[in-house]
């Protein structure tokens, strides 16, 4: 494996110059977790932008279901960026964050007028977009309306690389429908994001004996559902215990 001088200054140029609507690149730094990972895209773009390939959309075929895996593949192999900022080693892919909210979903308890099932494609739709742009974090000096606009861009994208038709469009809706926050459901959705967050966050503090205070100080009162505050605080609970 190749050293990977630590805050080294990396421009990632090849994957703007494929996407004119994309700001200018960034000075970005690869941080001590970039050594364990130096297959990943650790930054706030994805490199090679899939919106330069060829597109084969509209044709609804098993080639465009495969296409559009093998895009979502992405989502496996790109840490988030929070703990790779933290230097976290070995982090959580975007992917590896979805499936377990996936999960909240599947084992919280059934709440009148939420649709379980729907609670699950949500988790693991709602960071989809990141497969294109990558783990966009605030850190990342990107507004929040740039970051949906750049978001919305590539799920269309992903949409039409599936072929279009009522899986894309579901997809779409489910994406939709968690960015409005308006929903049962996605407010539900949400706060597994949080949770899941400070779940990983506890883990990373247990294995690795790091303070990762902020992550819990950002999501604090900001739980929407009485499951979200339950599990909440029950992680916190055990952070307590453990100190």
């Amino acid at each position: 494996m190749r050293n990977v001088t630590l805050n080294r200054v990396v421009f990632f140029s090849k994957s703007l110059s494929l996407v004119p609507s994309l700001t200018p690149p960034q000075i970005l730094h690869r941080s001590a977790a970039a050594a364990s990972y130096p297959n990943r895209a650790i930054h706030c773009m994805a490199d090679d932008s899939p919106l330069s390939q060829p597109d084969r959309s509209g044709d609804g075929s098993v080639s465009s279901a495969i296409d559009f895996l093998t895009l979502c593949s992405r989502l496996k192999t790109t840490p988030r960026a929070g703990w790779v900022k933290r230097e976290v080693k070995n982090p959580e892919s975007i992917a590896d964050h979805m499936y377990r909210m996936g999960l909240m979903a599947l084992v919280s308890s059934d709440i009148p007028g939420v649709n379980r099932d729907k609670c699950m494609k949500m988790a693991i739709v709602h960071d989809i977009a990141e497969a294109i742009v990558g783990d966009i974090t605030p850190t990342c000096g990107v507004s929040k309306e740039e970051k949906n606009r750049r978001e919305s861009e590539a799920l269309q994208h992903m949409c039409k690389l599936l072929g279009g038709g009522e899986r894309a469009e579901e997809i779409a809706e489910l994406w939709r429908e968690y960015e409005a926050n308006e929903s049962p459901e996605a407010k539900l959705v949400k706060d597994f994001d949080k949770l899941e967050m400070i779940l990983q966050a506890l883990e990373y503090e247990q294995e690795e004996g790091k303070d990762l205070d902020e992550f819990f100080q950002s999501t604090a009162g900001k739980f929407q559902t009485d499951i979200g505050k339950a599990w909440a605080l029950e992680i916190a609970s055990r952070r307590t215990k453990r100190h």
